[in-house]
């Protein structure tokens, strides 16, 4: 559901994760639970499905759009239901997304595919984003701007930035350059060219700072296990209540450190779901191939991880 208020693509929006069985299928059960109780949150304004956190990159077409209705079943007559669109080839992506909108989104946040970190070519994001565009006339778009450090033009210099932008239908982007000066940056190149864009500060080490400089919110994965403590960080950032927002900050910044910060990287989704499993509120941690079940060493770090943030 699109609400009708001025921030209508803005507010917090859990990365929700996909739970698997021992042989890798969607447990679409334990989705479901998983998505009440995260996205029926109070303060939460959407939900962002099949995204990196869901394991969008293993899942099947057909998984895709399941996993699209599923979340629209449990809250789409209250929240703002977004999905992921994660494809290299641009016939694909587009296939993709109208699949997505015919299951029920409200919207589609479009992934950087992992093959721009090899092209510098700067008419390549603005293709693949108009051939989406033209599948879906009139559906809304969000870009996602990625690391800073991702290479080739997945972290959109200005140039391609500002023709993605003036894609009208574009209304918001999920920032997560992972740098807070180039946030800033960002925020105020858009806010002068389009200012009705949300622009969405979700690097999960920093969002305390980037919602300082200013934001209409965040899809962000740790809103997906500690909801309430996101939701308490930007409602402090808004009124400027600093105290209340380094409280939250507090909580927050053990997690995002032991699930997004500690080496190796790209583990993010393992550690989300052994969080969750932990915490009683998925059935099993398992990952769909390659991805696998975190160590003793990660176990131990997101445990103290929780306790530091009161999740346990």
């Amino acid at each position: 559901m699109i609400p009708a208020h001025p921030n209508r693509f803005g507010g917090i929006f859990p990365s929700t994760i996909l739970p698997m069985g021992a042989s890798e299928a969607p447990d679409w059960d334990a989705y479901a639970l998983h998505t009440a109780a995260c996205g029926l949150h109070e303060g939460i304004a959407g939900i962002l499905c099949n995204g990196h956190a869901g394991e969008n990159f293993t899942l099947e077409p057909a998984e895709k759009s399941r996993a699209v209705a599923e979340t629209v079943a449990v809250a789409g007559r209250t929240r703002l239901v977004v999905a992921g669109v994660n494809q290299e080839a641009s016939a694909a992506a587009a296939r993709e997304a109208a699949a997505a909108v015919q299951a029920g989104a409200d919207a589609v946040m479009v992934v950087p595919p992992n093959g721009w970190a090899l092209t510098t070519d700067p008419a390549v994001p603005l293709r693949h984003h108009q051939a989406i565009c033209a599948a879906i006339p009139g559906i809304p778009v969000f870009l996602f701007v990625a690391h800073h450090a991702a290479g080739g033009v997945m972290a959109y210099p200005p140039a391609v930035l500002d023709a993605l932008v003036d894609l009208r239908a574009v209304v918001g982007i999920k920032e997560g350059g992972w740098e807070v000066n180039r946030y800033d940056a960002l925020r105020r190149r858009i806010k002068r060219r389009r200012p009705e864009i949300a622009v969405l500060a979700s690097g999960d080490e920093h969002l305390l700072a980037c919602m300082v400089h200013g934001s209409e919110g965040s899809m962000v994965s740790l809103a997906a296990l500690v909801p309430e403590v996101v939701v308490a960080l930007d409602a402090a950032a808004r009124t400027g209540d600093l105290d209340a927002a380094r409280l939250a900050h507090a909580k927050l910044e053990p997690l995002a450190q032991a699930i997004y910060g500690d080496a190796p990287s790209g583990r993010a989704t393992a550690r989300l779901k052994h969080c969750l499993w932990v915490l009683g509120r998925i059935p099993s941690a398992a990952c769909r191939a390659p991805l696998g079940i975190v160590d003793a060493p990660e176990a131990a770090r997101l445990t103290a991880a929780l306790q530091e943030a009161g999740a346990v």
